[in-house]
């Protein structure tokens, strides 16, 4: 019963972590092969811009990604 219980407080703190979290702005700093999400207008409606991070000298990658709904949230970048 013990481990039943201990299951279910691990699964109710794990999976608010599965979310991903929308900015409305593209971060200045990011770290390589780090991943941001960004609501913007250059993606059609229902995706959002995926930015990695890149090392010193090579370009971020930005591709457009189409998400479910339920596990984004809209924050604000801060700057």
């Amino acid at each position: 019963m013990r481990a039943f219980a201990l299951g279910l407080i691990f699964s109710a703190a794990a999976l608010p972590c599965f979310a991903q979290t929308v900015l409305k702005s593209e971060p200045l700093i990011l770290a390589p092969y780090e991943i941001a999400f960004v609501q913007d207008s250059s993606c059609p409606s229902g995706k959002v811009l995926k930015v990695t991070g890149a090392i010193r000298g090579l370009h971020r990658r930005k591709a457009c990604v189409s998400l479910a709904s339920e596990q984004a949230s809209l924050v604000s970048a801060t700057p």
